[in-house]
């Protein structure tokens, strides 16, 4: 039996919550949150105990936690992290978007033997799986472009952008979709080696960063891409064509949406990699929730002893530094 508080009760960890109840009856799970009101609705829709601090959970007499899920807003993550490794605690947590206590949490997690496992969940994607095989088997470099857009009041439309942590320059919505992607994209097609960068507004938003980013990327094994990436687009887009010499694929970010095509017929062909794919209404269609929930199955894995994570701390420290040059790239 292993108790995980999830930390966090907005809608990132109620999916957690939601995800975990249906990967195994062995969990038993607490919740905190800051707010009496998400405690009432979480308490009552996921039928578990909730606070509004971890220290009240700690206290539980008798109570061992074994594992906590960040999942407040990311500012926030570095102290909650370095609080839960200190309390002997296995943790996952949300993207960071800043890499404050890095280097700290990272040796503590190892002089206490104890997981840190990062969020990077592209990375459990089928599809992400198939193209990096598909490119590894073009043994040649290749292009791609990549489009990636959203327009900000659609990413949480029963709240105002302001009101979370994507309105706040430090953790802005174009440096969470550069956090969410490049993971996978260096993956796939090698790490960036240099990279050139248009940016600027075109949208009336109430924010003090750039809404649009067009990036040229040159990687090391010779792949050249092309990536914007925007929270302006009306329309919810991620948009991917990889090509080359003995490859045309093409994926629009759904479950649905993978094509490949075939020289001999001259048509694309789809690829269909799953049985079922579980979406919620409220998220964009190709949010699905199979890929959160094999990163999570992942985090039981490790702590089991049984394989390592897809993406580590150390990667995403030069992940977050890729970003902050492309953020103050004049």
């Amino acid at each position: 039996m292993l108790n995980i508080v999830v930390i966090g009760l907005g809608s990132m960890g109620k999916r957690r919550i939601r995800l975990l109840k249906s990967i195994s009856n062995n969990i038993v799970l607490f919740g905190v949150d800051k707010s009496k009101e998400r405690c009432i609705q979480v308490n009552i829709e996921y039928c578990m105990n909730t606070y509004t601090s971890l220290e009240e959970v700690l206290c539980i007499p008798g109570l061992k936690l074994d594992a906590a899920v960040v999942s407040t807003s990311p500012l926030s993550h570095a102290y909650i992290i370095n609080k839960c490794l200190t309390e002997g605690l296995h943790v996952f947590t949300e993207l960071n978007l800043s890499n404050n206590k890095y280097n700290e949490n990272i040796e503590m997690a190892s002089s206490k033997e104890k997981v840190l496992f990062l969020s990077s969940t592209f990375l459990y994607r089928d599809e992400v799986n198939y193209i990096q095989k598909k490119v590894k088997e073009c043994n040649l470099n290749l292009n791609y472009n990549y489009h990636v857009g959203q327009y900000l009041p659609d990413w949480h439309p029963w709240e105002n952008y302001k009101d979370f942590f994507v309105g706040d320059k430090r953790t802005n919505g174009c440096r969470e979709i550069f956090a969410i992607e490049f993971p996978w994209i260096q993956k796939v097609f090698g790490q960036v080696k240099n990279f050139n960068v248009v940016k600027g507004r075109c949208s009336l938003l109430d924010i003090d960063y750039p809404d649009t980013y067009h990036l040229l990327l040159c990687h090391e094994n010779g792949t050249i891409g092309s990536l914007q990436v925007d929270i302006v687009s009306r329309k919810a887009v991620r948009n991917l064509e990889v090509y080359g010499e003995n490859i045309y694929l093409s994926w629009d970010g759904t479950p649905e949406g993978l094509r490949l095509y075939n020289f001999e017929t001259k048509k694309n062909e789809d690829v269909i990699l799953y049985d079922n794919a579980e979406h919620l209404d409220c998220y964009s269609s190709f949010v699905i929730e199979n890929a959160y929930k094999n990163e999570l199955k992942a985090f039981l894995e490790e702590i089991s002893g049984k394989k390592a994570a897809k993406y580590s701390f150390e990667e995403d420290i030069e992940t977050l530094e890729l970003i902050d040059r492309i953020e103050k790239k004049v």
